[in-house]
């Protein structure tokens, strides 16, 4: 049942009507309503005294809901991962594309700014594979989910898991193409 459900029933089952229960734990009629309605969710404490009121665990009284409530706070972990992806990608980018102009124009200054550019870079790195850990995510398919805010399900993770050791093994040999060819285009302009 969801929690809306419970409490209509709950409320039903003490006799009151909703200015009645609003009244007992501090809110609105209007609150009562539309958690009744599932246009909102009540806060930790509002659950408490809803409990105590109708006399039943928080855990009955939100049985069916905990998901969505995991799914409400799943979401803000998405944000900042998101965030924190995009500010990675675009320091992986700058880093990429700066060297060549930067000490082409600055010489050593051009250096030590791209250098810094790079410890910063690799900073945001470190906690986008840190955040990566945290929630499990390693393939491409588990972070578009994830982004999305989706949860794989036993078989779809454990395809997604034995992928895993392929991918880091494109991954290294992509890397090391992308770093030789930046090399040679390093050397090329730099003659």
């Amino acid at each position: 049942m969801k929690i809306a459900e419970q409490i209509k029933k709950y409320r039903g089952e003490q006799k009151l009507s909703q200015e009645q229960l609003a009244q007992r734990i501090y809110v609105s009629r209007q609150t009562v309503s539309n958690w009744e309605n599932g246009k909102s969710y009540p806060d930790v404490n509002s659950l408490v005294l809803l409990s105590e009121v109708f006399s039943v665990s928080v855990d009955n009284l939100i049985k069916g809901d905990l998901e969505i409530m995991r799914e409400k706070v799943n979401s803000e972990d998405v944000r900042a991962f998101s965030k924190l992806s995009s500010v990675f990608a675009v320091l992986f980018f700058a880093a990429l594309l700066l060297p060549i102009p930067l000490v082409r124009f600055l010489g050593v200054t051009g250096i030590v700014i791209w250098v810094l550019l790079y410890g910063v870079t690799m900073y945001f790195a470190i906690k986008v594979e840190k955040q990566k850990k945290k929630f499990d995510i390693q393939t491409y398919y588990e972070i578009v989910t994830f982004c999305d805010g989706k949860t794989l399900d036993e078989i779809a993770k454990a395809r997604e898991e034995g992928k895993r050791p392929y991918q880091k093994i494109l991954v290294t040999i992509l890397s090391a193409f992308a770093a030789a060819f930046a090399a040679l285009l390093f050397i090329i302009l730099l003659r």
